[in-house]
């Protein structure tokens, strides 16, 4: 099944203002990045995508299998090889903040290390892209370094997040 129309952009703007004698002077300063990829599993390419939103029990903690255990939108299995882009994202109407990274045993260390975490605070959250010439992006080791670790930071509350996950099966 063919993948279509795949794509992450992520944006900053600012503008920095002072006021001067005869106007205001202003400095706009902006990034952006965007990553469009072609359905197959070269470089600039993806054919698997999986996209959810999950609740974590209080203290509650879940070990997402990038392969072979997650479901596609169709109920299909998918194995990710490698993961293109990626973004995750803590409601705003949590209490606890919601921690990724750093599974115990067989963790996906090519994005955060074995032991790296990011914690998104309520309605806080993080994006990743590989660039388009990148044929490698973040390799899955399926058995070994497929296990992306999510948890609940606090006791009495429990979160929900987004996740949404583009990569390829080879």
């Amino acid at each position: 099944m063919p993948l279509s129309g795949t794509m992450l952009a992520v944006s900053a703007y600012a503008e920095l203002t002072q006021a001067l004698d005869l106007g205001t002077g202003r400095a706009a300063q902006s990034l952006s990045r965007s990553l469009s990829l072609s359905s197959g599993t070269g470089a600039g390419a993806a054919d698997r995508v999986f996209s959810d939103r999950r609740t974590l029990a209080a203290s509650g903690t879940e070990d997402l299998d990038l392969a072979g255990v997650l479901l596609d939108a169709f109920g299909t299995a998918i194995t990710f090889a490698r993961i293109k882009g990626i973004v995750v994202a803590a409601a705003a109407g949590n209490t606890n903040n919601v921690v990724v990274g750093n599974a115990t045993s067989n963790g996906w260390a090519t994005l955060l290390s074995a032991t790296g975490t990011v914690t998104l605070r309520p309605g806080a959250f993080i994006a990743v892209g590989t660039g388009v010439a990148d044929p490698t992006g973040y390799a899955v080791t399926a058995g070994t370094g497929d296990l992306l670790k999510v948890a609940n930071s606090g006791a009495g509350t429990s979160v929900t997040y987004d996740i949404h996950i583009i990569g390829a099966s080879a």
